[in-house]
């Protein structure tokens, strides 16, 4: 049996009991309960009052939830010497949301004891229970923090829901919701500029008007290819509505932006698309507008606005425009 000092160790090794001080961990022992449980027993089912949490000394249990088909149970955990388990349900008080039974003979610290709760222990120890709770609480968002990393990072369902979001299914760029989504977070700071470049074609009513719509689908896709190989490594590019593409370029300037409009003009103009045209030659020319953070707007959607607009200003003024904000959609 553990006693005293080593049952002192135990607790401190424990998740939920590692930040508390040596004195409020002598309080806590007395409300403890080791208990020894053969092979096989259930420690508590599915839906049983949340009345303590456990600590094994010895042993091992499995966690269980039950099966829809076949009916039965599934292990969706197991427990080892020295791991603790069901802390958030006695500090939720909500029921138990699965099984736990031993794998083999098993010794295991309880809190609290048989015929105590944790509201006891509470009001007759405010202090140290203020430090269990404070424990219970720092490590619960710490296990929070680590599981929407996992699963935002890692995780195949979420990135595929993810993907369905925020991805445009024609060209696999970002969509409009992602673009609107993502660039408030990116300014925050008006020493770092960040760009929006909103590209459209002049004449791509034409590609489907003489090849058919297919073809430009076809087309936007090979715009979308083509200025994703224009892009640098923290470039965000949108499909933003229809054949209208956008660039989110953090830490770029009027003048960089500029240049890099430039370039996808010059990407666009050298672009072959004659495969697509049954062999004629076919070229696409394109309006730029430009709209810069913080110099011509001080949020992201009168920043994207902005720069939404200009593009069939620079169609009207004959194309293969390239424009900035003012009162007349001018440099």
């Amino acid at each position: 049996m553990v006693q005293g000092k080593e049952r002192l160790q135990l607790l401190q090794k424990a998740e939920f009991f590692s930040l508390l001080k040596p004195s409020s961990l002598r309080t806590l022992t007395a409300y403890t309960e080791e208990i020894s449980y053969p092979p096989d027993t259930y420690l508590f089912r599915t839906g049983d009052p949340s009345t303590c949490l456990y600590i094994l000394i010895k042993g091992s249990v499995s966690i269980l939830v039950e099966k829809e088909e076949p009916s039965g149970e599934e292990e969706i955990a197991r427990y080892v010497e020295g791991d603790s388990f069901g802390e958030l349900d006695l500090l939720t008080g909500s029921p138990r949301n699965a099984s736990a039974k031993t794998l083999s003979e098993s010794t295991l610290l309880r809190f609290p004891a048989e015929g105590l709760d944790l509201s006891q222990f509470l009001s007759k120890h405010p202090n140290a229970g203020a430090r269990v709770l404070q424990s219970f609480l720092v490590v619960i968002a710490g296990r929070i923090r680590k599981a929407n990393n996992l699963l935002k990072e890692n995780s195949p369902w979420i990135q595929e829901i993810r993907k369905q979001v925020y991805g445009d299914k024609l060209t696999g760029l970002y969509n409009r919701t992602f673009m609107e989504e993502r660039l408030p977070e990116l300014l925050k700071n008006p020493n770092h500029p960040v760009s929006i470049l909103m590209v459209k074609p002049d004449n791509f009513k034409q590609i489907n008007d003489t090849y058919g719509h297919e073809v430009g689908d076809k087309a936007l896709v090979r715009m979308a290819s083509t200025l994703r190989s224009l892009a640098g490594p923290r470039w965000i590019i949108v499909r933003f509505m229809g054949n209208e593409l956008g660039c989110i370029l953090p830490e770029t300037d009027k003048e960089q932006a500029e240049e890099v409009a430039k370039s996808i003009q010059k990407a666009y103009h050298e672009m072959d698309i004659s495969d697509l045209t049954g062999g004629v030659p076919f070229q696409i020319s394109v309006s730029i507008g430009i709209a810069v953070f913080p110099l011509h707007a001080p949020d992201a959607p009168t920043l994207i606005g902005k720069a939404h607009e200009l593009p069939l200003i620079g169609r009207e003024r004959g194309g293969n425009q390239i424009l900035f904000p003012s009162e007349r959609g001018e440099r």
